[in-house]
């Protein structure tokens, strides 16, 4: 048996249930992106922040429902996938560089500090796990001015 197999009958025998990456498909060419920030750009606090969709519906986490999923924002952290481990694999964090919007939100208010910040979408399945073929943005990096 694998590592990751062990790993997984390990949680299922003690967690009521867990999903892994690979579960959940994502149609080909689907994609997140921020509608109202680019690259390099230069904002003021509180900024509120856009989240785009294409190729994808959004729906609350837990819905169950083909082609769809729910909306993270990853700040101040390292790309996802180069990030925490197992978080492709058993779900992104939650804390404050991982903020789920699990309630089919598309947009935040967010207040942060003067300086520079990395910002970077990626869609969640219905468990908060990245689809089978992730829907991530480019990361971008933003100034907040005072």
């Amino acid at each position: 048996m694998s590592f990751k197999a062990l790993v997984c009958s390990l949680a299922v025998a003690t967690l009521p249930f867990v999903a892994q990456a690979g579960d959940t498909p994502a149609p080909e060419g689907a994609y997140v992106y921020f509608i109202n920030l680019e690259d390099g750009q230069s904002v003021s606090s509180p900024i509120t922040i856009l989240f785009g969709l294409s190729g994808m519906g959004v729906a609350p986490a837990g819905t169950e429902k083909e082609n769809t999923g729910h909306h993270h924002l990853l700040i101040n952290r390292a790309p996802m996938g180069e990030g925490e481990e197992g978080e492709m694999d058993f779900g992104i964090l939650s804390d404050e560089h991982h903020m789920h919007f699990g309630g089919g939100q598309t947009e935040v208010l967010l207040d942060l500090d003067p300086g520079t910040h990395t910002l970077q979408l990626v869609l969640g399945d219905l468990n908060h796990i990245p689809h089978a073929n992730p829907i991530v943005s480019e990361q971008i990096t933003i100034t907040v001015t005072d």
